[in-house]
């Protein structure tokens, strides 16, 4: 698309680079619970004679989630004062630090704990308040939509744990998944701090925020606004991705011999669930810049109508349909897939509406990303315990995902015609 080739020549691309690897890595980490959950369950079974209900779990999966939307509120913060750089550097090494404790307490660690460590694994998530601006800062409105699809776009870390996370617990044991995060998490550390750069004055210059400017900015109505389709977008993505393991075991793993792997033990089988969980979260995490640049072509407005309103029937059939394994992994490889783009296209928006107050503004609709999946996973979580199942927990995300539509449908004029006609991208 045209967004991608008029990137030459603009910005910086280390910057761009280190974002993304940052990014990447760091929503790697944020997420490595959900495809290590059931391991983590049996561990603490053995260990400690502790069985996990359906609601802690839940809990276990969501925390991370929660406090990556609450410390991007303070990232982003800190992105205005001091800036991207020195923020990323100093959050890092807190997830460097939680990895290793995780690592050495290994099979003696506590359920307690383990809800410590991922707390602090939402410094990991919370990395989107920064990647982000950082990489924004450096280019024009023009190209915001496929600047930060890019560097959002690191999302795709989250399949790194799909697919290693549980072959590694299954040889080594789950500990040592957390000995390859932190010493990813180092050498991406060691990465950014010589690749990465704060841009320039002259491109863009600092606007340090008070707490007042936050109150300030939420008193806009547009704020929420985007906080209710990122709550939607993002917090549908990392939700489904964080229970994606969690929902295919439980579901379909006496079914997978629909497809062929009925030959497969138990611990295989949780192998597998990972491999078809990264597919379905490939699509949404790879495609996050593609919806960027259609929202960059046609408009976020639309691209929103398009992906919210194919999200919202494809949540509906999985509530409702009966589908074999096969199929019901493809309606949830395209939920992610309209999700990831719904992601893009919402944030081509945020910064031709809050272009000067940018890192704030991502940290606050980060957090409400981060809330909506929070909300999401024990949403799904309850559906299981109260019902044996999941239909009330996708037909309550159906729901809301109509509300955003209706939501949508009810701004377009406004902001077409106000802000939108200065805004110097398509709205």
């Amino acid at each position: 698309m045209a967004g991608f080739k008029d990137l030459k020549g603009q910005g910086d691309w280390k910057t761009l680079l280190a974002a993304f690897l940052y990014f990447d890595f760091s929503f790697m980490v944020w997420t490595m619970l959900g495809p290590l959950s059931t391991e983590i369950a049996e561990s603490l079974k053995l260990a400690h004679d502790f069985t996990m209900s359906a609601g802690q779990k839940a809990t276990l999966l969501s925390i991370p989630i929660l406090a990556g939307a609450i410390l991007r509120i303070l990232l982003g913060f800190f992105v205005d004062r001091v800036g991207p750089k020195k923020t990323a550097l100093a959050s890092q090494s807190i997830v460097v630090i939680g990895l290793f404790f995780a690592y050495f307490r290994g099979a003696s660690i506590t359920y307690d704990e383990l809800l410590m460590v991922a707390f602090v694994l939402g410094f990991a998530g919370a990395s989107f308040a920064v990647a982000l601006p950082q990489a924004g800062q450096w280019y024009p409105p023009k190209l915001q939509g496929v600047v930060l699809g890019l560097a959002g776009a690191g999302n795709i870390g989250v399949v790194i744990d799909f697919i290693f996370a549980p072959k590694i617990a299954e040889i080594w044991g789950w500990e040592t998944v957390f000995l390859v995060g932190a010493v990813l998490s180092t050498f991406i550390l060691i990465v950014y701090t010589f690749m990465a750069k704060d841009a320039p004055e002259d491109i863009y210059k600092a606007n340090p925020k008070k707490l007042k400017d936050y109150g300030k900015l939420l008193k806009d109505k547009d704020t929420w606004w985007f906080n209710l389709f990122y709550a939607v977008s993002f917090g549908g993505f990392v939700g489904f991705a964080g229970y994606m393991k969690v929902y295919l075991m439980n579901t379909y793993s006496v079914d997978m011999s629909a497809f062929g792997l009925e030959y497969l033990d138990e611990s295989n089988v949780k192998v597998v669930a990972g491999y078809f969980g990264a597919l379905c979260i490939f699509a949404g995490a790879v495609l996050r810049p593609v919806g960027g640049a259609i929202a960059d072509k046609f408009g976020g407005v639309k691209s929103l109508y398009l992906f919210f309103g194919t999200v919202a029937t494809l949540a509906i059939v999985n509530a409702t349909v009966t589908m074999p394994f096969a199929l019901a992994i493809l309606v949830l490889f395209l939920i992610m897939a309209s999700l990831g783009m719904a992601n893009g296209a919402v944030f081509q928006l945020v910064p031709q509406r809050f272009g000067r107050d940018i890192g704030i503004m991502t940290g606050i609709i980060g957090a409400a990303g981060g809330l909506g999946g929070t909300a999401l996973i024990k949403t799904l979580g309850w559906s299981k315990g109260a019902f044996d199942g999941y239909m009330a927990g996708f037909l309550i995300f159906a729901g809301v995902v109509l509300i955003a539509i209706i939501g949508i449908s009810m701004v377009k004029t406004r902001w077409r015609t106000t802000w939108g006609v200065q805004a110097g991208g398509i709205i």
